[in-house]
């Protein structure tokens, strides 16, 4: 496998980013996971924009698209594969062991990994850890996934695919890696970005798609609500047959189910929204 790294595409064997790199040593870093169908990339122009907006939020000086680009059209070439994870990486390059930035500027890293279609139900927990809607890094896709990673890990203990988080104040938020929607009386809404959910493009593709409505939700709208369903880069549109030791029988339901069926057309047809 190739990957880019600072310039050019180098073997994975033998590419290596510093230890210093401060994206190792304090998470000083965002990223974007991107669609690859047959070697193009899916939504490309919403993931850059969504990467600069992390990088302005961090401090980071702006990446520049049209290098990115390249590099992702170097890596999908160098590596065919049917349907792909394309990542990429930027951080804040070589720096001192402490949280000040060094001087060396940014490191750029794209990656390709071939990935199969996810199953078309999920179940998934709550966990009672929340997320801060009034951090500093709130809506940011930042490299600072620790606590992802021990929320996921408590979903897979449990037989489930993702982990739903409330924010600071019992509202329903997101999941580890995705967006959530609910179904109430016909009707789809999914938690605001107030709430402290990252601006999913998925999840931007989806409500306009489908009309879902933006709604303060309580988390316990996950006991009561007719159909629940996530969406994320890989994801696409997955609907939830269990939530914690609720079950949803029939997942997808009729809602859930038209959904990813608008979302499977209108992605089909245009790689770039």
């Amino acid at each position: 496998m190739k990957i880019w790294l600072d310039g050019g595409l180098q073997d994975t064997e033998s590419a290596r980013v510093s230890v210093f790199d401060h994206g190792l040593t304090v998470g000083d870093g965002i990223f974007e996971t991107v669609k690859a169908v047959d070697g193009r990339a899916f939504a490309l122009t919403r993931h850059l924009d969504r990467l600069t907006l992390s990088a302005r939020g961090l401090g980071l000086p702006d990446p520049d698209h049209d290098e990115v680009r390249r590099a992702c059209a170097a890596v999908l070439d160098a590596n065919p594969v049917p349907l792909g994870r394309l990542r990429i990486t930027y951080t804040g390059g070589h720096g001192p062991l402490g949280s000040d930035r060094g001087e060396h500027g940014p490191t750029l890293v794209v990656a390709l990994g071939g990935t199969t279609r996810r199953p078309d139900s999920t179940a998934v927990i709550t966990v009672p850890w929340t997320r801060n809607e009034r951090g500093a890094l709130t809506g940011l896709k930042t490299t600072s996934y620790a606590e992802n990673v021990v929320a996921l890990a408590r979903a897979r203990e449990q037989g489930a695919s993702e982990a739903l988080f409330a924010n600071t104040v019992g509202r329903l938020c997101e999941g580890t890696g995705s967006n959530v929607f609910v179904v109430l009386d016909g009707e789809i809404h999914t938690p605001p970005l107030a709430s402290g959910c990252l601006a999913g493009i998925t999840r931007a593709l989806a409500a306009e798609w489908t009309g879902a409505r933006e709604t303060d939700l309580p988390l316990d709208v996950l006991e009561r609500a007719d159909e629940i369903f996530l969406t994320s880069t890989l994801r696409d549109v997955q609907a939830v047959h269990r939530v914690d030791g609720r079950e949803l029988p029939g997942a997808p339901g009729p809602v859930t189910a038209k959904a990813m069926r608008i979302f499977e057309e209108r992605a089909g047809n245009d790689l770039d929204p």
